[in-house]
This record gives structure tokens, sequence and C-alpha cells, in this order.
């Protein structure tokens, strides 16, 4: 590739990868799902390094792939089998804290920060930044940001759009757009952040971000619920609502089969209740103030639940020791599924009260595919996003002719009944290129007409992660 002299010139040897060897993490996504090949992963320090790689592409016609942690599950952030010609480039160098401002409540970072490092450094300052997810520890900012990613902060604090104050964008021309304005209010104009909000690297490469600070929560409190079915947690979730409201920080419900796959491949974690029940809550309270009072609302929304048979059995966390060990196996659910078998992983979101009939429905659906599958169920219950897992053993994902095929019948089965619910088939995932079918069928025609139109206007050689959000051709 002609490419690659002009890249070591301008980043250094060290910053061009070009053997099998060195590429592999970079072409392959994380759960081993998605392999693929390109040219060179270049690894620039700094957005005027980013811009002048993109330059250099889009001179030479050569697509690129934007890469933040490789967390993706949509296979949206590694190159395709036939991408040989393509750059990788990663922002893992890019991890610095540029600028904190505490009054203004913001914090501007390098998008190769890792949204882990993030919330310490928020924390170090008294502040809080309030998205969380499981791979909090490896995904980075950039990431989150062109992904929209949720997680299970979003009751209290929004998706990650919702804390994005500006950014920095390297555009396919090699330009850059520097909005990092730290502004709550600005009406000059269409607020272009967030047209690369969720672009997921098809529109520019997320060089830098302000980030919105929260106060740093100091109360917390927790409780461990076993309930007999989703609506019986649907109901508890009606009570936290009506009595503490805002202070509701997270509501997390997963399956009986979920919570034994933790306690099974994932090392320490413990199980909260010491009987078997069908379905588990984990619910946070959490605020700036003092304890007792989150203490006195959660036991009073707890015996009212129990009074009215929709709790089985509860356990109240005592100290921070036993919070975090819930939230341990809360956010192990990714690691024990990829070690249980072929999670078959899909990412709905219904409106709130829809949950347990999508929940039912969808399983008859999938089960109308692949009879008699196990279903893995972890749910952000408070906002209506259901991971809804379909699991096949290893030995079956060898034994099907072509196993993507038969994932992508399973996964568009449980996404057409999201859709008959009015709800959406990716709500913190992303498309990437598992499912530009999905998007073709249930995204209305003229969504898809204007986003094609804004791609052609902004990349009109099509070069910036290319065949990933957009299905090919229109319906």
């Amino acid at each position: 590739m002609s490419l690659i002299p002009q890249f070591r010139s301008l980043l250094g040897d060290a910053a061009v990868l070009t053997e099998a060897a060195a590429m592999a993490p970079y072409a392959e996504d994380w759960r081993g799902r998605y392999r693929g090949n390109a040219a060179c992963v270049v690894l620039p320090s700094n957005t005027g390094q980013v811009a002048q790689v993109v330059r250099a592409c889009a001179e030479a016609r050569v697509p690129l792939v934007p890469q933040g942690g490789n967390t993706s599950l949509c296979e949206g952030a590694v190159p395709g089998k036939g991408d040989e010609g393509w750059v990788v480039l990663s922002l893992q160098r890019m991890r610095r804290i540029r600028s904190v401002d505490l009054a203004n409540n913001s914090m501007t970072v390098d998008a190769g920060c890792v949204l882990a490092a993030v919330q310490d450094a928020a924390a170090e300052q008294g502040r809080q930044y309030g998205v969380s997810l499981g791979a909090e520890g490896s995904c980075q900012i950039g990431g989150n940001i062109a992904t929209n990613a949720g997680g299970t902060g979003v009751l209290r604090y929004g998706n990650t759009r919702d804390n994005i104050l500006g950014l920095e964008v390297v555009l396919p021309d090699g330009r850059i757009w520097s909005g990092l304005n730290g502004l709550r209010k600005n009406n000059t104009g269409l607020d272009l952040k967030h047209l690369f909000v969720g672009s997921e690297g098809t529109l520019g490469v997320i060089t830098g971000a302000t980030l919105k600070l929260h106060p740093l929560t100091t109360a917390y409190a927790n409780a461990w619920m076993a309930v007999p079915t989703p609506q019986a947690a649907l109901d508890v979730l009606g009570l936290f609502q009506q009595r503490v409201g805002g202070v509701l920080g997270a509501y997390e419900m997963m399956n009986a089969l979920q919570l034994d796959i933790v306690l099974a491949h994932v090392e320490n974690r413990r199980a909260p209740l010491a009987a078997t029940h069908p379905w588990h809550v984990l619910v946070e309270l959490a605020d700036t103030g003092g304890e007792d009072a989150l203490g006195e609302a959660l036991q009073e929304v707890l015996r009212r639940g129990l009074e009215a048979g929709l709790i089985l059995d509860v356990a109240v966390a005592t100290n921070r020791a036993q919070r975090d060990a819930w939230w341990q196996v809360r956010h192990s659910v990714t690691e024990g599924n990829k070690k249980a078998g072929m999670g078959i992983a899909t990412d709905p979101a219904v409106p709130v009260s829809a949950v347990p009939a999508f929940i039912e429905r969808a399983t008859a659906a999938a089960h109308a595919v692949l009879p008699g599958a196990p279903i893995i169920i972890v749910a952000h219950l408070g906002d209506g996003n259901v991971h809804f897992i379909p699991q096949a053993s290893f030995a079956q994902w060898e034994s099907w002719a072509d196993p993507h095929a038969m994932a992508s019948r399973i996964k568009h089965a449980v996404n057409q009944v999201a859709h008959e619910l009015g709800g959406t088939f990716s709500a913190e995932h992303g498309i990437g290129q598992a499912l530009t079918g999905d998007m073709a069928e249930f995204k209305a025609d003229v969504e898809l007409d204007l986003m094609r139109r804004i791609k052609q206007l902004v990349d009109p050689h099509n070069l910036f992660n290319p065949g990933r959000l957009l299905p090919s051709h229109p319906r």
C-alpha cells in the first residue's frame, strides 16, 4: 500500500502496524465473532495527526475504519473480509484529559480516553460523569459518542447524547471542526454535534469531546429483589417512580438463567439471595445528600411491594462492599455470556409498559426459528431496553452451515416483535454491519433518504466506515 511510507513519515514507525500479528486485535471484534483484513493500522496521538491521515486517505481514495475500544457487538468497528486495502484508524493513544471546568460542570477529553478513566478523573474533582456500562474499563469516549452508548445510568443521566456539550471532529476531507464549547445554550443554527452522535464513524472521526458533569453522588440505597414476573417488576418500578422520583438511579432486571451464567462463569461472584427465583431486579436510589432519607424511602417501597405480593424476596445492601458486589454481578453479564455459549444478542427497546408483552412475544418468535433455545434476558427495565439473548451451544453454532445467517434470522424475528410494539431494534449498541438489513426494513424511507443525503454531502467518496450504519441500497 503506497500510503504506508507516508503514514510512517507522519506518525513514526511504531504508530503504523502492518504485520498480521500486530494488526490482529484491531481486525477482530472482542467476542471473536467478526474478523476482517486491513492494509494497516495507524495510531495517531493527536487531532492534527488524525487530520493528516484522513487527508492522505482522501487524496488516495482509501477507505478507513475509525476504531475506539473495539467493544462493538454489531461489527461496527472492525474491517470486513473484503477490506484488505483499508486503513484502521485507532484512537487508543489519544487519552489526555484536556481540561476540567468545575464552575461550568464540564470536562474536555481526548476521544481515546477510556470511560472508566473519565469517571475517575471527574470523581477526583468532586464531580460525576453519568454514563456507566459493563465495558467501561475498555470502551472509549469516542466510541461511546459514535454509538450513543446507553448503559445503567440512563434512568438518571440519559444516554451519551445527553451528556455531550461539544465535539471536535475530523471530517472526511481532513478539515477539523472544533465545537468544544461547554455551552448549555447556543441558538446559532443547527447543533452540529448531534450529527455525529450515533453516526458510527460514517461522517467523521471524533477526536475530542466536552462532557457534561454532574454533582458527585454521595448517598446510595440499594436492594436486590426477586419478583415472580416481569409485570411484577414493572409494577414495583411504578411504586418507586411514585415515591422517589428523580433519585431512582437504576432499575436493572435479569432472569434466573442470566444470573446462573454469571455465577457459573465469572470468578468471585455470589448470589445476592439464598433461594432460587425466576426474575431478579437490582434497584439503586442515588443522591447527593445523606443516606437516611434514601434508606427510608427504599424500605417503604419494598414493604409495599412485599405486601402486594409483587416481591418474593429481597436483600438491602448494608455497606459499600455489598453494593459493589451486586453491581459486579450486573456488570459481569457480558463476560459470563461469552464463556457460556454463543449468545445471539439483541438490543431492542420498547415503551416501558410493553416490556412484559415484548418478552413473551419475542420468546415465541425466537423459538419459532430455534425451538427450545435458552433465553437470556438482562434489561434496563427503567428505560425499556431489553437485551434478549437466545443462546446456542458452541457445538450447535459450529454445526450450522451458516451461523451468521441463522443468527440474523433469530435477531430479525425478535426485532420484528419490538417494531410491532412501537419499539426499536437498536437501543444502545448501534447498527454496524450486522443490522443494516433491519435498518432497511424498519426505518422509514424518508429517514433513510435524509441520512443518505447527509452521508453523500459530508463524505461524497464514501470513505468513512463504508457499509456500516446505512443499508447499501434503498428499498
